[in-house]
């Protein structure tokens, strides 16, 4: 879609470089939400592609992501064997349920920032105890968890001009056994309910409850938890009123989904380790 009120695009190649951010600017990215709709409160885009950040960087720390990553660069990247954690890169890219164009466009950073309860990417970094690096508008930096990042549906921390920079993915996360389940109403679509589970080497259990919920929701366990203790553990801490509801799912169902899988993914990992 034309974006017919843009009066200027701006091409900053380092972050001094950036313009001062003011009423009717928006960063531009892949660009799949902001070209899909009218943006008629806009006159300005800000390209971040001349930052040229890479888009992936394995470390001794762990993975570093660029919020321009592309879905179709993260799902392309090739993880050293340690890393047990890494089907659920492919398992969330895939979780779009998106054309080959949006993959090859669409950013791991727009989808934090759109906040949406069924972005994938959110489900995946929150699991993996991503940290976000945010650029503030006023200088300096911010980093917030990726699960406390989104705050409600289409919400998150980010105030006016802050650019979120990059995910942090901890080494020790990449390296747990993990457990993955995804449901939608139909066949292609929205998720209505995205959990991962992980263990440590040490045995200590975590799940994280996306997509049923209008925020990421984490449990952790010194162990893995009985059925009923999980289960009261999530009735205890989600509320009835934080399950999202839309045309994809009420939220009596996705709570329903969120429990099930949830038992699901508890048993997967109390069992012994695929091969």
């Amino acid at each position: 879609m034309d974006l017919n009120t843009i009066r200027e695009v701006s091409h900053p190649q380092s972050r001094a470089q950036l313009p001062v951010w003011t009423a009717g600017d928006a960063w531009l990215a892949g660009g799949t939400w902001l070209f899909s709709e009218p943006q008629v409160h806009l006159t300005r885009l800000i390209d971040l592609t001349d930052l040229k950040w890479p888009a992936l960087t394995i470390g001794e720390a762990g993975l570093t992501i660029a919020a321009t990553c592309t879905v179709a660069q993260l799902d392309a990247l090739g993880c050293p064997p340690e890393w047990l954690a890494a089907p659920l890169i492919n398992s969330c890219c895939r979780a779009f349920l998106a054309s080959f164009k949006i993959w090859k466009t669409a950013t791991v950073g727009g989808n934090l920032c759109m906040s949406l309860p069924a972005g994938p990417m959110i489900s995946l970094t929150s699991a993996l105890d991503g940290v976000c690096t945010i650029w503030k508008a006023g200088g300096g930096e911010q980093t917030v968890r990726v699960a406390d990042f989104v705050t409600a549906s289409q919400r998150n921390v980010l105030e006016p001009g802050d650019l979120l920079r990059q995910i942090d993915i901890p080494l020790a996360a990449l390296k747990r056994r993990s457990a993955f389940r995804q449901i939608s109403l139909t066949p292609v679509g929205r998720s209505a309910a995205l959990l991962i589970g992980s263990i440590s080497s040490e045995g200590s259990f975590a799940l994280t409850v996306t997509a049923s919920t209008a925020r990421p929701v984490q449990f952790s366990f010194a162990g893995i938890p009985q059925a009923d203790e999980l289960r009261e553990a999530i009735l205890h801490r989600i509320p009835d009123t934080l399950y999202h509801t839309d045309i994809h799912g009420k939220p009596a169902w996705r709570k329903h989904m969120t429990l099930r899988l949830a038992d699901e993914i508890r048993a997967e990992l109390q069992g012994p380790a695929r091969p």
